[in-house]
């Protein structure tokens, strides 16, 4: 395992730059906003899109990654990633436009359903915890276009960041492509399966779909806040975008610190329980949110407080595929990722689709309190000596 450094460091750099581009249009939604006149739930629509393809390409991704290895898909990903870049630098002047190159972009997104299995396999199970949380902080790409793209667009114009993501995906994928290298494959007793029989634990196995369930919140709930949040900032308390911007991405630091953070204590205490303490504190949190969210002070503490329990319970869900489905882990990863992009794509939606309906934000809050309640409900029925018999074998 003396190479697994190394690739570990090379695939986590992947991941930053590759969410580094899969996250630009949040922190520029409110330019972008207001250059076009879009509409509250037109912009969340802009900001949403990207999250849409790349949490359906999890499931294709992570299955090829299984059969193919994570240095050809990783280096595939990224020789694709330029192009809705350059798209979005020449093209943002419609809402068309955003659209589609948005969705592109999406396959960004699904970068992480490649270096899960790709990290996972250069280390023992007693290491996958902390590694994988490790990798984790490639979501770190967030915080640098939380603070860097609304500065560069406002000195250089909004085609500036897309040009900028462009040239860091294509010197990444020449260093990718350079030095990374698959874990020796161990010994198969056949030939691999198929991607719908790859996935068919998901018709037996109720641990499987628990795992959709905890990454739908904990990951979603991580993307649906960065990319909403500079909007709630620049509506409700009237700050400028860049302060927005950079508030919003001490959110996201808090989460990639706590990624692995709570891999390395699920390793040592076990995953359940980190994601029991995880899911409280987020349920607590997001009712402070709902009658608290109009004051700064309680919105700051909150937000930031929230980011931590996020990224602490997306570091624990990882650890539970790697032990729960050892030999599925690329396949399991991107049907649970897939959940987890879902999870950032309907809250913005919704989050505009409450404040027209209602003039505020207090019951999409609510709602995310009663999915966190949800996913601590279903967590302690699992826990239970009993229902393990009844989830099957892993």
């Amino acid at each position: 395992m003396s190479r697994g450094g190394p690739q570990l460091a090379l695939a986590t750099a992947a991941f930053t730059v590759c969410f580094y581009a899969w996250s630009l249009l949040g922190p520029l939604g409110p330019d972008l906003q207001d250059e076009l006149g879009l509409s509250e739930l037109q912009l969340s629509a802009v900001v949403s899109v990207p999250v849409l393809l790349g949490s359906l390409m999890w499931i294709p991704l992570g299955w090829l990654t299984d059969r193919h290895g994570g240095r050809a898909v990783f280096t595939a990903l990224l020789a694709f990633t330029p192009l809705p870049l350059i798209g979005l630098a020449l093209w943002h002047d419609s809402l068309a436009s955003l659209l589609v190159l948005g969705l592109l972009l999406g396959f960004a997104g699904a970068s992480f359903a490649v270096g899960v299995p790709f990290v996972n396999r250069w280390y023992p199970p007693e290491r996958q915890g902390v590694a994988l949380g490790l990798y984790g902080m490639g979501m770190g790409g967030t915080v640098l276009g939380g603070l860097t793209a609304p500065v560069i667009a406002d000195e250089l114009g909004l085609s500036a960041p897309f040009w900028v993501a462009t040239g860091l995906v294509v010197v990444m994928g020449a260093i990718f492509i350079a030095l990374a290298r698959d874990a020796p494959a161990a010994p198969s007793a056949g030939p691999r399966p198929g991607m719908l029989a790859s996935l068919a634990v998901f018709r037996s196995s109720a641990r499987a779909w628990a795992l959709t369930l905890f990454y739908f919140l904990a990951f979603g709930g991580f993307v649906a806040m960065f990319l909403y949040l500079p909007k709630l900032l620049t509506a409700v308390h009237d700050l400028d975008k860049t302060d927005a911007g950079a508030r919003s991405a001490g959110f996201a630091l808090l989460a990639v610190v706590g990624r692995p953070l709570g891999g390395w204590i699920s390793d040592r205490l076990g995953a359940e329980r980190v994601l029991t303490w995880s899911f409280a504190a987020t349920a607590l949190l997001a009712i402070l949110l709902t009658v608290g969210y109009e004051h700064m002070v309680v919105l700051t503490i909150a937000c930031l407080t929230l980011g931590a329990a996020l990224g602490v319970g997306t570091g624990a869900v990882f650890k539970l595929v790697a032990a729960w489905f050892p030999d599925r882990v690329g396949s399991v990863t991107g049907v649970v990722g897939a959940a987890g992009g879902l999870g950032g794509f309907f809250p913005p939606l919704v989050m505009a689709l409450v404040y027209e309906t209602t003039g505020g934000y207090a019951v999409g809050f609510l709602l995310f309190a009663v999915v966190a309640a949800s996913c601590l409900l279903v967590l302690r029925a699992l826990a239970r000596p009993e229902s393990r018999v009844s989830l099957g074998s892993t």
